[in-house]
């Protein structure tokens, strides 16, 4: 079971581990294809004045600027699945997990990162700002990435069940080309999206907790205030509608 996911817009600033190389990254062939984005990055920083780093950062605390201008490529990391701590990693509650299940997590778990496109739970990355949708000049980075990594993320899913927990924006950076599913929460009827980053988190940390490789299983194993409403399918796409009831 291979499981798609989101990173967060909030992060962690801890570190246990040095600066990025090829092997910091699964899809390690392509590592030079992230130099690339990294580059345009770090370049694109140099090049800003500081107004347009509050813009292109989205804040204006000085010192926090002056952190996230430094050069990307040498600065310390962590694994991914610990750097970012939004609702849904607060929701996963990472650290609290046993070896087992964070050994689940770290080779199953595939984040399409704004910055670093597809990345394992367990790849070491240092701590960036970059906005959803943002661009680095005239530069696509969700359509460089589809590009070039769709190949080997093919390859990777090639014989896996497949859980799409992605906010739809992620979807730029890569399409599932097999039959896949996908939940949608909702409460009284309607879909709300701090709803939906808690409960991708909560489901993540059940298909660890239990070491869980089918949907009968997940199916089986649903917190007690998620009620199946509805199973849709289309095309690819098995989308499970889940009621929060509690």
């Amino acid at each position: 079971m291979k499981i798609l996911f989101s990173p967060s817009e909030s992060k962690s600033k801890t570190n246990t581990q040095t600066c990025i190389n090829e092997n910091s990254f699964v899809f390690s062939n392509l590592y030079s294809k992230r130099l690339e984005v990294l580059t345009k990055y770090k370049n694109h920083i140099k090049q800003c004045s500081e107004s347009k780093l509050e813009k292109f950062f989205g804040i204006k605390d000085k010192n926090e600027m002056q952190e996230l201008a430094q050069d990307i490529i040498i600065k310390d990391t962590i694994k991914a699945i610990q750097r970012y701590n939004g609702v849904a990693f607060d929701y996963l509650d990472y650290e609290s997990l046993d070896e087992i299940a964070k050994k689940y997590i770290d080779e199953n778990v595939l984040i399409f990162s704004n910055l670093f496109g597809p990345i394992l739970a367990k790849d070491l990355i240092p701590y960036y700002k970059l906005k959803q949708g943002e661009k680095i000049k005239e530069f696509n980075i969700e359509k460089f990435y589809k590009d070039n990594f769709s190949d080997e993320i093919d390859k990777f899913l090639e014989n896996e069940l497949i859980i799409d927990l992605r906010a739809k924006f992620y979807e730029k950076f890569y399409t599932i080309k097999k039959p896949f599913l996908t939940f949608t929460f909702l409460k009284k009827s309607k879909s709300l999206s701090h709803f939906a980053k808690a409960y991708r988190g909560k489901m993540l940390r059940i298909l660890a907790n239990k070491n869980i490789h089918s949907k009968e299983a997940l199916l089986e194993n649903l917190p007690n205030e998620l009620k199946i409403k509805e199973i849709k399918i289309q095309g690819l796409k098995e989308e499970i509608i889940l009621d929060i009831v509690s």
